[in-house]
């Protein structure tokens, strides 16, 4: 027996070594071939020139999605709803029922309800937000960067972390260089583009009563600045339950996309070498973009690498030189795990430029939002009961990915620091939507009242089968299909602030 097994190992071992060396020998031979393709008389020949250019637009057009990312993850938001749900800035889809799996979006949370829109200020000109009392909202730019609010204290936020302090009110939307004189009588946010993401949130106490928060976010008004009396009426289409893919696009169409947006924006969009990156691609604004045949092969090509290359840096819990583990001994991530009261967003600022330096960190830009979308200081505030905690648990506590057909565990210790609600959220490892699990939505928390063990603490099950007597405790998982899993901790206490509260690590139970 020992004899067979041992001749086992071998042999896997080297089927290993083979494809290891065969993977690297072709990933060789291809840099290879391009750093030998010959030239005559010093000039490279006419094959050698077709070639290199090609591969010059492939790696151009990978880079720039890779730039554009943020773009990318708006502009999928952005057509994925219009073409379901209509556009214009009166068009305001609500999620009345939940956010479910039936919705291709990045990481959405079930356990709050969501309203989003995409208005143009270059077309429509300055548009007036109108918030009831209560409502948590974030306006952000087409890179999703929360809009500077007038006075300098305030970015992005609407309501308890905006300048009306959860209390209402009108929120002016002014496009970039508006140099006319403002009216008094607004909260002023100045987009550094036309293209606005509204994008907002209402809590519900009862599951089982949605009411209550559909009827606040209904109260949103949006209409242009000195055309309140003929302003379009407000629709509020309900999003849930209705299929709709918002994800960011992984194939050529992206660049098109892309156009679309320059055209809109023209030099607001980007600096000189952004503009230069995307002209470098065919893409300049007024121009005609038309690919022919060939071309349009190797942007979709380009799209789709850059795609998968992003979310091979998207599972990354070491990224740019940085650890993403929120407590030593534990995996869980979060990029700004570091963020203290003092510094909410740790060493970057608002648009994910390291504040030690002044550079753009790119692959922390890319693992954002190729999986997320949105960011503002109320989200990653460190005020004890006030924001949120997120933690990302990509693996379990081995080290090695969630598999859809393994049985796993959570436990989470009693007192349990969140204020407002805790919850748990499983999404495909494949594009970060809401795992499609059969279950009403992909998500467990304190709302759904879970039973507690005898010294306080919650133990989660995430596995195909609930285990027997575990079913008010259990997240369904699918076999074949690769997942992740967020905790979040909504009105998170002082415990979790100070990390003296730790969630255990995802166990594998065997």
């Amino acid at each position: 027996m020992k004899t067979m097994r041992r001749k086992a190992l071998a042999a896997s071992a080297l089927s290993l070594l083979v494809t290891f060396c065969t993977s690297v020998t072709a990933q060789t031979t291809r840099f290879d071939e391009l750093a030998n393709l010959p030239f005559s008389e010093n000039r490279p020949t006419e094959e050698t020139a077709q070639t290199l250019r090609d591969e010059l637009l492939f790696q151009r057009a990978t880079q720039t999605y890779l730039w554009a990312m943020p773009l990318i993850n708006t502009l999928g938001m952005k057509y994925g709803s219009e073409k379901v749900f209509g556009e214009g800035y009166n068009v305001l889809p609500i999620w009345k029922k939940r956010l479910d799996a039936r919705t291709l979006v990045t990481t959405p949370n079930s356990d709050v309800l969501y309203a989003m829109s995409y208005v143009d200020l270059g077309k429509d000109g300055p548009l007036v937000f109108e918030a009831p009392p209560g409502l948590q909202g974030i306006l952000l730019d087409a890179w999703q960067q929360p809009i500077p609010v007038d006075g300098g204290n305030f970015f992005g936020d609407v309501g308890l972390f905006g300048p009306d302090n959860g209390k209402g009110g009108k929120f002016l939307l002014l496009p970039p260089g508006y140099k006319e004189k403002v009216p008094e009588g607004y909260f002023v946010y100045r987009s550094a583009t036309n293209n606005v993401f509204v994008f907002l949130r209402a809590f519900y106490q009862d599951p089982k009563n949605l009411t209550p928060a559909v009827t606040l976010v209904e109260q949103s008004k949006i209409y242009p600045l000195n055309g309140k009396a003929n302003a379009r009426p407000m629709k509020f289409p309900d999003a849930s339950g209705v299929p709709a893919n918002m994800l960011p696009v992984s194939d050529g169409s992206v660049f098109d996309q892309l156009k679309r947006l320059v055209d809109s924006e023209g030099s607001n969009l980007a600096s000189a070498d952004g503009l230069g990156m995307l002209a470098s691609i065919g893409i300049i604004e007024g121009q005609p973009f038309e690919p022919d045949a060939h071309t349009r092969q190797i942007l979709d090509k380009a799209a789709r690498t850059a795609y998968k290359t992003s979310r091979v840096i998207g599972f990354g819990s070491t990224v740019s030189g940085r650890s993403f583990r929120v407590y030593p001994d534990r995996l869980w991530i979060n990029p700004i795990a570091d963020g203290t009261p003092a510094n909410p967003s740790g060493p970057f600022d608002l648009g994910w430029r390291r504040k030690a330096g002044g550079y753009l960190d790119l692959d922390t830009r890319i693992w954002f939002f190729t999986d997320y979308y949105s960011f503002s200081p109320g989200m990653i505030s460190q005020i004890p009961g006030k924001g949120a905690k997120y933690m990302i648990g990509f693996t379990d506590s081995e080290g090695t990915p969630l598999s859809g057909a393994n049985n796993y565990r959570i436990n989470l210790p009693a007192n349990i620091p969140a204020a407002l609600f805790w919850s748990v959220t499983l999404y495909e490892a494949e594009n970060a939507s809401g795992l499609a699990n059969g279950q009403p939505f992909p998500s467990l928390g304190s709302r759904d009242k879970p039973v507690q063990n005898a010294d306080g603490s919650t133990t989660l099950y995430l596995s195909p089968k609930a285990p027997e007597g575990k079913q008010a405790n259990w997240l369904a998982t699918v076999p074949g299909r690769g997942y992740f899993a967020i905790l979040r901790l909504y009105g998170p206490t002082e415990a979790a602030i100070d990390k003296s509260w730790k969630p255990g690590d995802i166990e594998q139970v065997k």
